[in-house]
């Protein structure tokens, strides 16, 4: 793979009943997890890779509540607290680090947005600095004519090459099972519930499953008449050479990202660029991102066609329990980075910061990120399938509010009172007829 993420090793034990299967082992799956045996649930995670293999170690480490879709913000707000609770409880580091996130622009229109999303999220409890032109300026110091900016003091940045990981580790010193490189290729379903699955070695019985599949979660629920709405874009990231320190914690020019990193360097990727396959899943739901793709998100994606549209995880087909399923067949997706996208981020860097001047690239990757069309994720009881649950669609935002979407998804599988309504997160909003909500997210 083109990431190093830190070793989990499998569980001794291979299960042959237990009370919830995960399925999945990115930041979902392992926040969910952990939550479950921590209260003492029997919980078993089959992941066809590794863990953290796919997005959730390959995304850029930012772990905000600053500028979330409202419907989020309070997952988000959970998801710090659990944050800083998670290292102590693991007793292993995830990188998390409350070192604060900072947004500069040089478009007055960005802080009128900023201001009018402020007023909305201080009713909600949360409440960060809107900064003048020379407040910015005095922040984040470098070339660019800033017209203002944000400071949120209390978000943060964690490493995505340990922190699933570890919050997987610490679900199993809780008494969870862990097995990769070991796919779920099927529900097991009896009397027309959900009575166990059927993983590539053999049969776990359990009364519920949650699916946490990321990019894949679409076409595995496809097999059980679900529709899941997702489109799988392609980001591109890259850890820079050491370089002097700009920002401690993380900053968003509007036009380039970037985290420093406890070696010296900076992840760094370019805001909303991303590429689109054409393949049968996402044509099956053009019309639901009609929204999305008209609007101003849709101007930094491209669209290709290319050999997946005949495999991976946007590809049509069936398959049952005693065929070798399409999870086996391509266990990580590890697509290359855009060499184009490199080019334009280090050019941006500089002029933007001239002290950057000879930053290099030290290693490039790329990632697929599975999307909705309203970029808010689907965490819902499948009415159609009783047991089965759909934790996905997380949008680019899975890794900063993991951990509290694994808080929320561990009451619901246990019938726990819900630290949030998820009416928001319902999959029924995409049902036929529905209107689709405009992505709100900045």
């Amino acid at each position: 793979m083109r990431i190093t993420l830190r070793s989990v090793v499998d569980s001794d034990t291979f299960p042959d009943a237990v009370d919830v299967v995960v399925i999945g082992g990115g930041i979902i799956g392992a926040s969910v997890s952990y939550e479950l045996a921590k209260q003492g649930v029997s919980v078993a995670m089959f992941e066809k890779g590794v863990i953290a293999g796919e997005q959730s170690g390959r995304n850029w480490g930012w772990v905000r509540q600053q500028n979330r879709d409202l419907y989020e913000l309070p997952m988000a707000m959970q998801s710090l607290a659990r944050w800083a609770a998670l290292s102590a409880e693991t007793g292993l580091d995830l990188g998390f680090r409350r070192a604060g996130i900072a947004y500069g622009t040089v478009n007055e229109q960005d802080v009128a947005r900023w201001e009018a999303w402020g007023a909305k999220a201080k009713e909600m409890g949360f409440v960060s600095d809107i900064l003048t032109a020379e407040q910015t300026r005095a922040r984040l110091g470098g070339g660019a004519a800033w017209k203002g900016g944000l400071w949120s003091p209390l978000d943060g940045r964690a490493e995505p090459a340990l922190a699933a990981p570890a919050i997987v580790i610490g679900a199993q010193k809780r008494g969870a099972l862990v097995h990769q490189r070991c796919a779920v290729r099927a529900l097991d379903i009896s009397n027309g519930r959900v009575s166990g699955v059927w993983t590539e070695r053999g049969r776990v019985k359990a009364e519920r499953v949650i699916c946490c599949g990321g990019a894949w979660s679409s076409r595995f629920c496809k097999q059980y008449g679900i529709e899941l709405p997702s489109a799988n874009i392609l980001g591109t990231a890259f850890k820079t050479t050491p370089a002097p320190e700009i920002i401690h914690g993380c900053l968003s020019t509007g036009s380039v990202c970037l985290r420093r990193r406890d070696d010296g360097c900076y992840t760094v990727a370019l805001a909303g660029r991303g590429q689109v396959d054409i393949a049968p899943q996402n044509i099956r739901y053009a019309l639901k991102f009609y929204p999305l793709y008209r609007s101003n998100i849709a101007k930094k994606l491209g669209f290709r066609l290319n050999r997946s549209f005949f495999s991976g995880p946007e590809a049509a087909g069936r398959w049952t329990h005693r065929d070798v399923s399409p999870f086996e067949k391509m266990r990580v997706l590890d697509p290359a980075p855009d060499s184009g996208q490199l080019r334009e981020a280090l050019q941006q860097l500089v002029q933007l910061f001239p002290q950057l001047q000879g930053i290099g690239v030290d290693y490039a990757w790329g990632g697929w990120i599975d999307t909705t069309p309203d970029l808010v994720p689907v965490i819902d009881r499948i009415e159609s399938v009783p047991g089965l649950f759909v934790a996905s669609g997380f949008s680019g935002h899975g890794f900063g509010i993991g951990p509290g979407a694994g808080q929320l998804c561990a009451q619901l599988v246990n019938e726990q009172p819900l630290f949030t309504d998820i009416t928001p997160y319902r999959l029924a909003r995409f049902a036929q007829g529905a209107a689709v909500r405009q992505p709100q997210m900045m």
